[in-house]
């Protein structure tokens, strides 16, 4: 059952998947969107500039119809009149056509964004396959397009059956007035019309963008183990680097062990804790702490202490001070310059009773930590 539910398509596409698919010329569209919004840009400019339009065209006509005798006996001047008649033509149409392409161009954006892809202009010859084909032809993505076309069908032919309907004496009326006044009459009804029956696909549209957004996400849905390989891709093996944090914690580990054998005291728990410190006579700045630990590494910071005859001083609230307030390099803080400087002192005595005799050095016993240095200090007040 585990594996069943991880083949199952469940997690919603990653940033990287989605940037992937675009990336392949796979964004969400909606044709249905991209015609209505052609069609009402259209259905709107012959309705604004129906009547102007019109008259254009009736000049024009008028115009291109009334040739001089001379037209008729000489070509060069007959193609001459032809070809500044199609471009007066053309020019008549060009506000409507570049609104056309403005609103062509921008309908993208409403959905899915401008996108160029050069992976889509590539060759696929396994569309080419007539089993790919007829499997598509049966797909329930192509039963959705069948039914959205009997819809619009249906849809836009009831609603020009209405406005033609409505229209119908205005229509009949035409024959009875001027030609000027009917053609620009004329050019008005048709873009009114145009418009009423292009405004009932805004339905068809507004159903079908959001289909078209839920069968993109749905489509590019991901399963769990794809979703897990991808973050191992990203972030790396979670398992590999742990094995790395262990290792560069082991190695740490050793170099700070290997720091042991040079320092001057190590101040224990003195089970608990252990903390080593190094102090360079005539340097600048406070000592410092170069090894510390607790439990097992305290224990295996005392014995090497022990191996190499560094001094051990037992001083619970110090040595829970500073491991709990310094990092490994960290000078003292300067709150406990004055408890430090006593182990020192202690420490340096010793180091002479050792070489030169006399009298053995008593450890100091009241060593002042302040108390919100203090571990045990902060856990009490709490409790």
């Amino acid at each position: 059952m585990a594996e069943d539910s991880d083949l199952e398509r469940t997690e919603p596409a990653s940033p990287k998947r989605l940037e992937q698919a675009r990336e392949e010329g796979d964004v969400p569209r909606s044709r249905e969107l991209s015609t209505c919004t052609i069609l009402l840009a259209a259905g709107g400019a012959l309705w604004m500039s129906g009547e102007s339009l019109v008259r254009q065209l009736n000049h024009l006509l008028i115009a291109g119809l009334s040739m001089e005798r001379a037209l008729a006996y000489d070509s060069s001047m007959l193609f001459s009149h032809i070809a500044t008649s199609l471009f007066d033509t053309l020019l008549a149409f060009a506000p409507i056509a570049g609104l056309l392409l403005i609103v062509a161009l921008g309908s993208p954006l409403l959905i899915g964004g401008w996108l160029f892809s050069a992976k889509a202009l590539q060759p696929n010859f396994s569309r080419m396959n007539p089993l790919s084909g007829l499997a598509n032809m049966v797909s329930a993505k192509s039963g959705v397009e069948l039914l959205k076309a009997i819809i619009k069908t249906i849809l836009v032919g009831s609603v020009a059956l209405m406005v033609i309907s409505s229209q119908k004496n205005a229509i009949f009326g035409l024959a009875l007035e001027p030609l000027k006044q009917s053609s620009a009459h004329l050019g008005n009804m048709l873009g009114v019309c145009f418009l009423s029956i292009v405004g009932a696909l805004v339905l068809i549209a507004a159903i079908d963008v959001p289909f078209q957004m839920w069968h993109y996400a749905n489509k590019l849905k991901m399963t769990h183990q794809e979703v897990v390989q991808e973050s191992k891709e990203a972030n790396g093996n979670p398992q590999i680097k742990a094995k790395i944090r262990a290792q560069q914690r082991e190695m740490a580990r050793r170099r700070m062990m290997a720091e042991v054998p040079t320092a001057d005291v190590v101040v224990t728990n003195p089970t608990h804790f252990a903390v080593a410190l190094k102090y360079k006579e005539g340097g600048v700045g406070a000592p410092r702490v170069i090894a510390k630990g607790a439990d097992v590494v305290a224990a295996k910071i005392r014995e090497l202490a022990a191996e190499h005859n560094i001094p051990l001083l037992e001083a619970p609230p110090l040595a829970r001070a500073l491991y709990k307030h310094t990092e490994l390099g960290d000078e003292i803080p300067e709150t406990l310059y004055a408890a430090v400087a006593e182990v020192l002192a202690y420490v340096f005595q010793l180091r002479g009773f050792r070489q030169h005799g006399g009298a053995r050095p008593v450890e100091p016993s009241e060593l002042y930590v302040p108390p919100e240095l203090d571990p045990n200090n902060l856990i009490g007040a709490t409790l």
